[in-house]
C-alpha cells in the first residue's frame, strides 16, 4: 500500500506509532549507553503546504525600483518646470469666443431641440385643457360653518 492512498486518519496513526518507535529507540540508547541501530518506519506525515506569496523577492524588488524611478522622473519635472521666486509668471490670455461664434452656437442649439421636440408626439405637445373648478357660495360657506360650531358644542356638552 503506498502513503499516497492512505487517509488522513491512517497517516495520523502512522505517524503516532513512529513517533513511540523512536522514543522507544531514545530509551533503549540511554539503557545501553550508546547508539544502537534504529529501526526507522519512514512515514512521511502530510504537511500543510505553505502559502505561496503572489509575488518573488526578486519581483518585488524589480516593482520596488520601477516605482522610485517613476517618482524620481517626476520630482525633477517639479524642479525644472517650477518657476524661480523671484521671476514674474505670466498667465497666457484665455481664449473667448466672439459674439458671431456664440450667436452660431446657440442657433444650432436650438435647431437641434427643435428637432428632438418635433420627433416627439403630438399628444404631450398640446396642453390638455383644465377642467373648471367648483365655487362654493357664500351661503354654502356659512352653512357648513353653523354645522361644524352644532359639531363642536355638542361634544364640549358630552365632555361636561
Amino acid at each position: 500500500m503506498s502513503i499516497a492512498n492512505l487517509t488522513p486518519t491512517q497517516l495520523r496513526t502512522a505517524a503516532d506509532l513512529q513517533e513511540k518507535i523512536e522514543g522507544l529507540n531514545q530509551q533503549l540508547n540511554q539503557l545501553l549507553g550508546g547508539k544502537t541501530a534504529s529501526v526507522a518506519v519512514s512515514v512521511a506525515v502530510a504537511k500543510p503546504a505553505k502559502k505561496k506569496k503572489g509575488m518573488s523577492a526578486a519581483g518585488r524588488a524589480a516593482v520596488a525600483a520601477a516605482q522610485k524611478a517613476r517618482w524620481a522622473k517626476i520630482k525633477s519635472a517639479k524642479k525644472i518646470s517650477a518657476p524661480v521666486k523671484t521671476a514674474v509668471v505670466v498667465k497666457p490670455a484665455k481664449k473667448k469666443i466672439s459674439a458671431a461664434g456664440i450667436a452660431r452656437i446657440k442657433a444650432a442649439q436650438k435647431a437641434r431641440w427643435a428637432k428632438v421636440n418635433a420627433a416627439k408626439p403630438a399628444a404631450k405637445a398640446a396642453p390638455a385643457t383644465k377642467a373648471p373648478t367648483r365655487k362654493i357660495s357664500p351661503e354654502g360657506i356659512a352653512r357648513i360653518k353653523a354645522a361644524q360650531k352644532a359639531r363642536w358644542a355638542k361634544i364640549k356638552a358630552a365632555k361636561k
